[in-house]
């Protein structure tokens, strides 16, 4: 569907400047995502540390004529001959308003998910149960905030036969805008759970902000055991719709779940749905995955599927991947998974995110597809949008699996193409032993079997992988921004590889949320982020004075802590005819590590620094000793003192402004009072609260599988020098982990422990190099089942206790030879 630009102007009750003629398809809020110019109408939103306003010269010049701003360029009749400028009080709810216009155009069912986890499962599970008989428009992965509702519910056409919405809130005041852009029809609430408690003045407050999406709606779905859902529901005072919610305790529950059996790999579930009684499989154990599937099927039979259907389909639900996958491949090559679905908006999503990663830059990019179904869209209209969005976003190589991909091979139009009637057929082919050095998009149905594809072009490395979740990293980023100022700027710490994680992509990601400065802690680390397209600043920690060349080839800046590195990088600096090179004053104020002493070495410094034009200080910073624990705080406050003291002459004779910083993670949170220009996050990043040792968003996984199973008898040793004896007759399981891939032998002969299958699992006799043993006596496992080390369910705070180190070291002593993947929301 698309909008005249005068359509559009008196929907967002915008002033006109300009009168180019102009359709509106495309709705834009991101100018990396730039896809089809000429119809995009892009909105420069403002936010606390970015500008949408600065973008608009580059977009105008890559074929952008349609802007909704809140300030026209002073220059447009000149700069900007053939543009249209919306003017706006505030671009978001110019946005927002747009969409909820939009929404006004559909007479259909639309159903609208919070809560707080289990909105996308629900979502995706929705599309799988409903797809086969209705065209589905869905939020594509987890589009739900304030900006993403919007650019979800744009995605209504009139092909839409029923629209699936996430609303995810962080505060009060939020649910209110997102509700008038959804209109739910059928609105669901999946759980109330801890997630932006601090937002909230209490749990019953966030829980009404959430119910607020039930306003107005048909029918409300909800968790009728939660005492506090319930009691809240009763008391919304326009509630008008049916409530269908659900419970195992309430046998007069519209839904009563009369039974669940767990069985080895699967839940039966047996159900009372409005006086009749049905029963349905579901293809996961998980408590999660058995409540989320309540309100599924609520939702499904209220919009006609009929029980017996429900149950073959809650039989075939597939696993929902909720994230992109990155993993390294054979032969050069790196793969981008998201072979768990196929349709058209998620294509563009994830051809998108191919696009946009800075290291895929310069290698041939190739998508490979299968057969789309349940588009909306005529097999010919569908291809025809296929090849376009192929090469609009930079597709050079095409291989499609699929009888109507081959049919309607004239509609793609690269330059490479090539067709198959099935996976297998491919894996034979020419085209598959040839790939090398590109980037891979793996795009398909499930039932085409692309996991085949994605297990034999990853480049096998070892059994043990370390589960990296990016967009937990963002949320931790946010989470810590939340406590900032908005005029603040960051540093985010990815030095030591980034805590474990992989310095290249965490550096990717926080590039991309635009954050102020990455410290790493030597040139070598800087280099590597250059090489593969980081251009944020960037600040080396411990800089060698065999680097200077190298940081100046690659516009690193290095901290600077003593006249003798001082004297030899300006006297470097000269050599090469550079002046003005950023560089970052350190102070030593306590931690008597590294830095100038503030009372006495200022006037020497100033001196030293004012004689030369080859550096010039960016920022003066210091170290708290000990900002994570009260007992500190006398200390810490003289140490803010001495900082300033040093910082404030500093600054007093140089005439640009140099930024300040003293607060960590702990800081951030501790001493708000203190921020100053900037602030440096570092464990906070990666999920640890190092005032509490408590872990935020889990950000890595370390896994491994079980290699053997063996009977072992009571009385015999387990591993070398005996030290463990078995008190029983024990199943032991052998893991591909151990001592060289960071797995410290000081949780040998049971002082720790892992999870397999969510049970503990002690290590027995002493960890070896490459391998490690488990007690897995009574625990339902097999040869090949995945071993948790420490993520999600086994915080790594855990295994720092049991060692007596801290989180650091455990995260950071993961071997290089442990294979990193990678998940981006």
């Amino acid at each position: 569907m698309t909008y005249t630009i005068e359509k559009v102007t008196t929907l967002i009750g915008a002033r006109r400047f300009g009168e180019h003629v102009a359709r509106i398809g495309f709705i834009l809020a991101d100018s990396r995502s730039l896809c089809f110019p000429e119809e995009t109408l892009f909105f420069a939103l403002r936010s606390e540390r970015n500008d949408g306003h600065h973008y608009i010269p580059e977009l105008y010049r890559r074929g952008v004529r349609n802007f909704v701003v809140t300030e026209v360029p002073f220059n447009r009749e000149t700069d900007y001959p053939d543009a249209n400028f919306l003017k706006v009080v505030d671009t978001l709810e110019a946005l927002q308003r747009l969409a909820e216009r939009h929404r006004d155009e559909f007479n259909i069912p639309i159903v609208g998910i919070t809560g707080s986890n289990g909105k996308t499962m629900v979502k995706e599970w929705l599309n799988q149960l409903l797809s086969d008989d209705l065209f589905v428009t869905r939020s594509p992965r987890s589009y739900n905030s304030q900006i993403g509702v919007p650019l979800s519910v744009w995605l209504l056409n009139e092909h839409t036969q029923v629209g699936v919405f996430e609303a995810g809130i962080s505060q009060v005041g939020e649910m209110a805008a997102l509700h008038d852009i959804i209109q739910p029809t059928i609105a669901v609430l999946t759980n109330l759970g801890d997630a932006h408690q601090e937002n909230f003045s209490s749990k019953e407050a966030k829980c009404k902000e959430k119910l607020k999406l039930f306003r107005d709606a048909k029918v409300v779905v909800y968790n009728g055991d939660d005492e506090l859902v319930g009691r809240c529901v009763s008391e919304l005072k326009d509630l008008k719709g049916e409530r269908l919610f659900w419970s195992v305790a309430d046998k007069r529950a519209p839904f009563f779940v009369k039974a669940i059996e767990k069985k080895a790999q699967t839940t039966e579930v047996t159900y009372i749905y409005k006086g009749e009684e049905h029963r349905y499989s579901l293809p996961f154990i998980d408590e999660a995955s058995v409540n989320n599937s309540f309100a599924c099927a609520i939702v499904a039979l209220t919009l006609g599927i009929g029980a017996n259907k429900l149950g073959e389909r809650m039989r075939q639900l597939e696993p929902i991947a909720m994230r992109l996958e990155v993993k390294q491949g054979r032969h050069g090559c790196t793969l981008i998974n998201d072979s768990y679905n196929s349709d058209i908006n998620s294509l563009d999503i994830a051809l998108d995110f191919m696009n946009r990663r800075p290291d895929h830059q310069g290698r041939r990019h190739t998508l490979v597809l299968s057969d789309i179904y349940q588009s909306g869209m005529t097999t010919h209209e569908l291809y025809e949008e296929v090849g376009r969005l192929c090469r609009q976003r930079g597709v050079e190589k095409f291989i499609g699996i699929g009888e109507e991909l081959k049919k309607h091979a004239a509609s793609i139009k690269l330059s490479e193409e090539y067709f198959f009637d099935n996976v297998d057929e491919l894996i034979g082919s020419d085209v598959f032993k040839q790939l090398h050095d590109e980037v891979i998009l793996i795009k398909g149905a499930r039932r085409f079997g692309f996991d085949r594809l994605t297990e034999l072009l990853v480049r096998k490395v070892h059994e043990t992988t370390l589960e990296v979740n990016l967009n937990a990293v963002v949320k931790n980023l946010n989470r810590y921004r939340s406590f900032m100022k908005p005029e603040t700027k960051l540093v985010c710490m990815i030095k030591a590889d980034a805590y474990g994680a992989g310095s290249v992509e965490i550096a990717k990601t926080l590039q991309d949320h635009r954050v102020d400065y990455l410290a790493v802690a030597v040139a070598d680390e800087g280099v590597t982020l250059r090489k593969n397209g980081i251009t944020s600043s960037i600040m080396i920690m411990n800089p060698e004075m065999t680097a200077f060349k190298t940081m100046f080839d690659y516009d690193l800046e290095p901290e600077v802590y003593s006249f003798r590195l001082l004297d030899a990088l300006v006297k470097a600096a000269e050599k090469e005819g550079i002046t003005g090179f950023p560089v970052h004053i350190k102070l030593d104020t306590g931690m008597h590590r590294l830095g100038f002493d503030p009372q006495k070495d200022m006037d020497e410094l100033i001196k030293r620094l004012k004689r030369q034009t080859a550096v010039i200080p960016r920022s003066v910073f210091s170290h708290f000793v000990g900002s994570d624990s009260d007992d500190f705080d006398d200390f810490s406050a003289r140490q803010y003192e001495l900082f300033r003291l040093g910082a404030d002459r500093l600054q007093a004779v140089f005439d640009h402004k140099i930024l300040f910083h003293m607060d960590n993670s702990a800081g951030i949170e501790h001493f708000p009072d203190r921020q100053m220009d900037m602030c440096r996050l570092g464990l906070g990043l990666y999920g640890i609260n190092p005032r509490t040792n408590e872990t935020l968003d889990n950000v890595s996984t370390l896994k491994t599988t079980i290699l053997q199973l063996r009977k072992v008898p009571a009385g015999d040793s387990v591993g070398y020098s005996r030290k463990t004896i078995l008190e029983r007759d024990s199943m032991i399981a052998a893991i591909p982990i151990g001592y060289a891939d960071g797995l410290d032998r000081h949780l040998s002969n049971r002082r720790g422990y892992c999870l397999v299958n969510g049970q503990k699992a002690d290590y027995v006799g002493n960890i070896c190099m490459d391998v490690a043993m488990i007690d897995v006596t009574g625990i339902d496992c097999k040869e090949g089942d995945s071993v948790e080390i420490f993520g999600d369910r086994l915080p790594v705070t855990v295994l720092s206790d049991i060692i007596g180190t801290i989180p650091y070291e455990v995260l950071t002593g993961v071997s290089n030879r442990v294979k990193r993947v990678y998940f981006q929301d």
